[in-house]
């Protein structure tokens, strides 16, 4: 058994000053929170202290040691990222979206043609990478642009709950369905529409997959200082493979060194 990597004391203190896990810098407000992403480049919504990489709710809290409680309902951090999260979907500055493996990420606009370039998918690659129900629910939001949930089950026909969240999933995964707005009243819904029409620019922007895996793991050392083997894969998604293409990149233009094997130190203020 492999011996657990541990992050350096220096690190951790820079790593709490750039993500936010200071007491004296906690996130309180939505305008703060697109500042906090924009600074990070990308960050997690409810993830805590037990996943690696900068959050929106660890920033919240103010400390590196947050754990998510149980009883999230009645956690005044967790309903606060949450509001705040809401928020930010309908002020629509920042990306959001359920990216990977079933985590929703929060991207600044800068970041958003290189994971695009990475996990976005082309017009061409639609019929066959998509399956029926992600076609047929994408074809509607084409034609209306923006829909809330129970009307989009009735227009596309794909009215199985299971289904239609897995055709919204793959959409947002493929980068081409985003959410805009969050509505409680009279139920609990969310209203979806394209992700090109709230960023058409940074999803037009053409970025080759190179450039991309460089700068996702640029943005994410400039962060952390330091990253561990799988840690980048882990945060963003990547394969293993990829990220190490990304953070070699970085030592190849001297951004970082790699004092063993799959660690990479920042080198570059």
């Amino acid at each position: 058994m492999r011996p657990t990597l541990q992050i350096p004391p220096e690190v951790e203190e820079l790593r709490d000053e750039r993500w936010r896990r200071e007491a004296t810098r906690q996130v309180e407000t939505a305008l703060e929170a697109e500042r906090f992403i924009e600074q990070v480049g990308f960050a997690a919504c409810m993830t805590d202290s037990r996943r690696p990489g900068p959050s929106l709710y660890i920033a919240v809290c103010g400390r590196r040691d947050a754990v998510m409680p149980r009883n999230v309902q009645k956690d005044p951090e967790a309903s606060l990222t949450w509001t705040l999260k809401d928020e930010l979907v309908r002020r629509g500055r920042i990306y959001y979206a359920k990216l990977t493996r079933a985590t929703t990420m929060f991207l600044a606009p800068r970041m958003i043609p290189y994971f695009h370039a990475v996990y976005g998918m082309r017009r061409a690659e639609e019929k066959r990478q998509l399956s029926r129900h992600a076609q047929a629910i994408l074809k509607v939001l084409r034609r209306e642009w923006e829909m809330g949930t129970s009307d989009l089950r009735d227009e596309s026909g794909v009215k199985d709950r299971k289904a239609f969240s897995r055709g919204i999933d793959e959409l947002q995964a493929a980068m081409l369905v985003v959410p805009s707005e969050v509505l409680y009243h009279p139920k609990f819904t969310y209203i979806w529409t394209l992700g090109v029409g709230r960023f058409p620019d940074a999803l037009r922007r053409r970025v080759s997959r190179d450039i991309a895996l460089r700068e996702i793991a640029r943005c994410f050392l400039t962060g952390a200082g330091m990253t561990i083997p799988g840690e980048l894969a882990r945060v963003t998604g990547l394969s293993r493979p990829n990220a190490g293409r990304g953070n070699r990149a970085l030592v190849a233009e001297g951004h970082a060194t790699m004092p063993t094997t799959g660690t990479y130190r920042l080198t570059v203020e």
